[in-house]
């Protein structure tokens, strides 16, 4: 049975992931610092097709250490796929972040994405199949957030620098291949999740304005692509950034 490993698990886009990675056949590992989340997660889907573990991406030793003990630790001899979902968004100024929140958004939102991705493609880049890494950014990172640190975060996976689009997801695209395959899903405006709640009254009106699409994305729509980039159905692609975002923001 492929094995994916899905941070971010218990709430949201990860959560709707878990469930359509479990319906179509994989065995997932879900991580989250959630614990009722994850409890709810495990209600839900056969015991035999999910593990979950407790984790605080925020924390250097839990992002150093996590793949690796996936390996060493727990057994795993092989994993197919890595989604990099697990992320931190306040809604508010730059002006209004304590140090602590500052140094949490970089290290959940960015370092633990770095830290996972490499010691992920070290374990199997001698793999026989291709692998799959799939980074969850977000629209923020390409036309920009009120909230900075969000944005500016969101912006490393996709790796936009003057240069053009030349970071994160598609170096690694590079540095990983030809055994390992990276791409990114960008999301718009997903409902009913937790960064929707935070997002404010004009901030929404503004996105919902941009939709030529105009039926709300829900997590699952966003699930549905990242099932399809962890597919063979998308063996050809690797370096891509996919918008999920009804059309909003042209680029």
């Amino acid at each position: 049975m492929k094995k994916i490993v899905i941070t971010g698990a218990a709430n949201g886009i990860g959560k709707a992931t878990a469930i359509a990675c479990v319906e179509a056949g994989y065995y997932v590992i879900a991580a989250d610092k959630d614990r009722l989340g994850l409890q709810a997660l495990q209600a839900r889907l056969p015991t035999h097709r999910l593990e979950t573990h407790l984790a605080d991406f925020s924390q250097p030793q839990v992002y150093q250490s996590f793949i690796g003990d996936l390996y060493d630790r727990h057994r795993h001899n092989a994993l197919e796929a890595l989604v990099n979902n697990a992320g931190i968004y306040h809604g508010k100024s730059v002006y209004d972040y304590s140090d602590e929140e500052m140094e949490e958004i970089w290290a959940v939102n960015l370092k633990s994405l770095v830290y996972l991705s490499k010691d992920f493609a070290r374990r199997e880049s001698g793999a026989t199949h291709l692998r799959s890494i799939v980074n969850v950014t977000s629209v923020a990172g390409e036309v920009g957030s009120m909230d900075a640190l969000y944005g500016a975060t969101k912006a490393g996976v996709i790796g936009l620098t003057k240069a053009g689009v030349i970071g994160l997801t598609k170096a690694n695209a590079w540095n990983f291949a030809p055994r390992i395959r990276v791409n990114a899903v960008s999301p718009g405006l997903i409902r009913d999740t937790s960064i929707h709640d935070r997002i404010p009254e004009p901030r929404l009106k503004e996105y919902e304005r941009q939709e030529i699409i105009k039926a709300p994305i829900q997590p699952d729509g966003v699930a549905d692509v990242i099932l399809f980039l962890l597919s063979e159905k998308s063996r050809h692609l690797t370096g891509k950034v996919i918008a999920v975002d009804n059309g909003a923001y042209p680029r």
